[in-house]
């Protein structure tokens, strides 16, 4: 393997270790900060438990979410310094915003919120998680800021001289169409993950709490939660629907291939089908493809509201973009890849869906339930949508190959990159296979420390509070994770 298709796996394997943990801090912060101020304004400990059992599974998340970012920002000037000479006028803006602002927001409030139980007046302390929340969110805003200007450039303009992209109208980078469409999909889908989160460790502990005869608690703490994370996964699973509905129509414009590619959808066609199942060679070769399960006209449909239109295959896209970038390159994805992160990126959700419709007839009038399938649903239903939210993520990126920074379809045609001519010049092979190597390693020990983490924590339940704390540490102090 050459020096890039191992840069290109080496930032991979760091982005999906790192993003697995993103999408739990994003949509988890807000539901603690609203059980505690569910807490703040009844007054019903209930909820004070529920907020320190759920603020302890986000620190461990939170904690381990920053030590597997880190890398990512030298790997863009070390491994990819012909990528960042390029952009980085225009790509360093939101991620220096997002340093300054949204994660020194998120990380100062965090700590204001770890040590200031009983020392913060409770209003006070409640601010502070919801500046947490803010700064969660407006984090990602930046993040996704950068990504969408690599998928549609605006903005910008090309430097001959310098032969590097210049940021022209930070206004037009911060929103920027993709953007608008790719913020509320992410962020939906991040309450995806928190609301499965909740309800599957929630429901999990409602159970065990029945089967131990202690059906009192199990109504009282674990019921209530489980109902918070089904309504938050039924809210968050109709944000999901629209908005990657209005992501997907942006993206037949802007980056027809990445969609073709994802239908495997080799010709043109009038009232192009959705496969479900398709076979044959994916390897981008699409002579050998054969649709075994479709939908008539939905691709159509989904791509500009009419179940008849015409689409544009792969094998004319790739006409097209030699003659507007000229011949010698395949500009199609991987066609395995992204046919099939689609589908799992989609067919993933199935978990959460069956959780929620479980959990409301299992919960219905007051009830609480005892059945094993439900707590084996709860605990097999919650790392479904951090799958769905990974496939998501491989297939956007994967699909814009081979563009690092993919052309914009209506003009800017100077501000595009290959990914092959990103890579640094002057980093061996061998540099970057060690590096990729040791981090592989660390990063499958992090998350081993993770798991155990949240595993032992989510065991222990949520805490009992007592009128007498002992004299070291008060159960309503600091978290004790936190140490």
């Amino acid at each position: 393997m050459n020096a890039l298709e191992l840069a290109r796996w080496q930032f991979g394997i760091t982005t999906i270790y790192h993003f697995v943990l993103v999408p739990l801090t994003i949509g988890l912060t807000p539901l603690v900060a609203i059980m505690q101020t569910v807490w703040y304004r009844t007054g019903n400990e209930t909820w004070l438990r529920l907020t320190k059992f759920f603020g302890k599974l986000l620190l461990i998340n939170f904690a381990l979410g920053v030590a597997t970012g880190i890398v990512q920002e030298f790997q863009f000037g070390m491994a990819w310094s012909e990528y960042s000479r390029f952009v980085g006028d225009v790509f360093g803006a939101p991620l220096a915003m997002e340093a300054l602002a949204a994660f020194f927001i998120e990380s100062t409030f965090l700590g204001l919120w770890i040590f200031g139980w009983e020392r913060l007046p409770k209003k006070i302390h409640l601010a502070t998680i919801w500046l947490v929340a803010i700064g969660a969110n407006l984090s990602a805003y930046f993040i996704l800021a950068a990504n969408s200007w690599m998928q549609h450039p605006v903005g910008t303009t090309y430097n001959a001289q310098t032969g590097r992209a210049e940021m022209t109208d930070i206004g037009a980078v911060l929103s920027n169409p993709t953007l608008l469409s790719a913020f509320p999909h992410t962020i939906a889908t991040s309450f995806l993950v928190a609301g499965t989160f909740v309800a599957g460790i929630a429901g999990w502990w409602m159970v065990r709490a029945v089967r131990a005869k202690n059906e009192s608690l199990a109504r009282s703490l674990y019921r209530p939660a489980v109902l918070l994370g089904v309504v938050v996964m039924l809210v968050a699973g109709i944000g999901v629907t629209l908005s990657g509905d209005t992501q997907a129509k942006l993206m037949f414009q802007q980056q027809p291939m990445k969609m073709a590619a994802a239908e495997a959808l080799c010709v043109s066609e009038d009232g192009a089908s959705f496969s479900i199942l398709a076979i044959g060679n994916l390897a981008n070769d699409c002579a050998g493809v054969r649709h075994v399960i479709s939908v008539p006209g939905l691709t159509s449909f989904l791509a500009n509201g009419d179940f008849s239109s015409h689409l544009d295959g792969m094998t004319e896209i790739q006409q097209r973009d030699e003659q507007r970038f000229g011949e010698g390159v395949d500009y199609s994805p991987n066609l395995a890849v992204t046919y099939w992160s689609f589908r799992l990126m989609i067919g993933l959700g199935a978990g959460s869906a069956a959780l929620a419709l479980l959990a409301l007839w299992l919960t219905r009038k007051g009830r609480v339930t005892g059945n094993k399938w439900f707590a084996r649903l709860a605990l097999g239903a919650i790392p479904t949508p951090f799958l769905a939210a990974s496939f998501g993520w491989l297939f956007t990126e994967m699909g814009r190959q081979p563009w690092v920074v993919a052309p914009n379809p209506t003009g800017i045609d100077e501000i595009r990159l290959l990914t092959a001519r990103g890579v640094s010049t002057s980093v061996s092979a061998g540099t970057i296979l060690t590096s990729m190597i040791v981090f592989t390693v660390l990063y499958a020990a992090l998350g081993v420390v993770w798991f155990r983490l949240i595993a032992r924590y989510a065991r222990e339940g949520a805490p009992e509070l007592t009128d007498t704390p002992p004299a070291d540490e008060s159960e309503t102090g600091p978290l004790s994770f936190a140490y």
